[in-house]
């Protein structure tokens, strides 16, 4: 059979006669741009991420753009975040004139090692840009004190970190709803989340070309808006986010009781992760994916060239990072996503067995 690496139609399907009313409904209303239901979203979200304020923006990119900004970070500062992510985690950094100084991360949870990130704290460290990698909560605990922290969490919407929901943990965070996301919408959304009331206001006044009435500009903004149409549907996802987590965290320990484990390095479990991206390690990474994709299986390799080694990024000084550079030789996200059968699961395990017999038959 056919198995794809994430399948959002099979999330959505079964909640489409809940999205088209909702569509219609912004339709009927003829409003499209900061309405009732970016409005409603905004106060349901920050309900469910347990934060006083939640910000819809266009997209997860601009969301991080506009929390620098906010947070006055510009040319000659510094900012510490991980290497091996999203290229759009430093973009922002760059962005602002500022400068991404990339720590390495723990080999095992693929998030950042908080004694490495301790060493390239300088003067002009402004802040610590955590992710939470493939769903995975950071070690924002362990980071060093004195230090905002700002949370990526595009990748993990709804994990829970001692408790609390990823997010709202640090002094601000920020989330994607790119379709692959675990609260997703059909097509670009981002949201910033905060409990400070003063930086959520400055997110509002940015996102809106640094007005409040189109009258009056009182900063240098943007044009970054969540619209009507996406708030409406994402209203409705909401709702299912923490069962298609769960499914998804059921996913993840099918693999490891189909004997996954015995062939590759799996991803340690914990609580709190929600396993947007399941991705394994192994040496022979290159010759499962070939076996997979011959079977008309998906797979991917995430970050096979991390952003310090990145041609826009070559400038920047900062050395090699052991861990890093070893973990984007070694890992292959495996087909994963809240309606996956174990009928899927078994053939993706068995496909991975026998790539791995004919190189030990080799």
């Amino acid at each position: 059979m056919t198995i794809p690496l994430t399948d959002v139609k099979a999330q959505y399907a079964p909640l489409l006669a809940d999205v088209r009313a909702a569509m219609d409904g912004v339709l009927e209303r003829g409003q499209f741009i900061l309405g009732p239901e970016v409005r409603a979203f905004e106060e349901e979200a920050a309900r469910f991420l347990e934060a006083s304020h939640a910000v819809g923006v266009a997209n997860g990119t601009d969301a991080l753009v506009l929390v620098l900004d906010a947070l006055g970070i510009g040319p000659g500062d510094e900012v510490i975040c991980p290497s091996f992510t999203f290229y759009a985690t430093a973009e922002s950094i760059a962005r602002r004139g500022a400068t991404p100084v990339f720590a390495d991360i723990d080999p095992g949870t693929l998030n950042l090692d908080p004694a490495d990130v301790a060493e390239r704290v300088t003067p002009r460290t402004k802040a610590i840009l955590a992710v939470h990698l493939y769903g995975r909560p950071a070690p924002l605990d362990e980071l060093p004190d004195g230090i905002p922290v700002v949370e990526d969490a595009a990748q993990a919407f709804g994990a829970r970190l001692g408790g609390k929901r990823v997010g709202a943990i640090g002094v601000v965070g920020t989330f994607s709803f790119y379709p692959t996301k675990n609260l997703f919408g059909l097509g670009d959304g981002g949201l910033v989340v905060s409990n400070d009331p003063e930086l959520a206001d400055r997110i509002r006044l940015l996102r809106f070309h640094g007005s409040r009435d189109k009258e009056r500009f009182d900063a240098v903004g943007y044009n970054s808006r969540l619209d009507e149409l996406q708030a409406a549907v994402l209203r409705v996802f909401l709702g299912h986010v923490d069962e298609w987590n769960e499914a998804r965290r059921s996913a993840a320990a099918r693999y490891a009781e189909l004997g996954l484990g015995e062939l590759c390095e799996l991803p340690p479990d914990e609580p709190g992760h929600v396993y947007h991206v399941y991705c394994v390690r192994t040496r022979e990474r290159d010759r499962v994916a070939a076996a997979l994709r011959g079977q008309d299986i998906g797979c991917a390799t995430y970050y096979s060239t991390p952003l310090h080694l990145q041609p826009a990024m070559s400038s920047l000084a900062g050395g090699s990072l052991p861990e890093t550079e070893r973990a984007a030789q070694e890992t292959l996200a495996l087909p994963l996503w809240p309606a996956i059968t174990s009928a899927q699961q078994e053939e993706v395990v068995e496909c991975v067995r026998s790539a791995l017999a004919l190189r030990a038959a080799s």
